[in-house]
């Protein structure tokens, strides 16, 4: 039976994290690993997993089960549920089923080593001058004259910049081509197109 059968069986077919019986349910491996196994993962939801890897914003209501799931018997299920319990440890009934939560001392290095545990739930994203969230691949217009930096480039009020990256150590900056050549533009000074 191949693992994700397994997992099926399992978790009865819901996310193992918040019960949702769901389409698109799918197997999460949890990090530090990156071998699918029964024994480093778990059966969930797009949802969880969006947020497990900070891809959306934590929404403390999505994971009311998780004071019931943390029980869980499986070590993949315990680790998640106790770092996102410490995420949401600004919530009281996180703090409280974090406080009773008993983790092996194997399970308990596992579910430190991503460091998660350590910071709160917020996750922050690029976004334009008017807070609308960017993503790679975006037309961007630019909202200030900027002269470029090494260059005797200057990238003018309303230039428009098509397909742009992001840069994954900084949310306060973008690449994209103005006039042939790549620049790194601070989002404060452009606006979604």
């Amino acid at each position: 039976m191949s693992i994700e059968k397994q997992l099926i069986e399992r978790s009865n077919n819901a996310c193992e994290l918040c019960l949702h019986p769901a389409t698109g349910l799918r197997m999460y491996t949890v990090p530090p690993h990156d071998q699918q196994t029964l024994e480093t993962s778990l059966y969930s939801c797009g949802t969880c997993i969006d947020q497990i890897e900070k891809r959306e914003q934590l929404e403390a209501a999505h994971w009311q089960k998780l004071p019931q799931t943390m029980w869980s018997a499986h070590a993949p299920v315990q680790v998640v549920a106790w770092r996102m319990l410490s995420r949401l440890r600004q919530e009281s009934w996180a703090a409280e089923s974090l406080d009773m939560l008993y983790l092996d001392e194997e399970t308990l290095v596992w579910a430190k080593t991503t460091g998660d545990h350590e910071q709160d739930g917020t996750v922050h994203f690029h976004q334009d001058s008017n807070g609308m969230r960017l993503h790679d691949g975006d037309t961007v217009v630019l909202i200030k004259t900027l002269d470029v930096k090494g260059s005797t480039l200057t990238a003018k009020l309303g230039t428009v910049v098509k397909n742009i990256r992001l840069v994954a150590d900084s949310v306060e900056q973008i690449e994209g081509k103005v006039d042939g050549q790549t620049i790194i533009i601070l989002t404060k000074y452009l606006r979604k197109g």
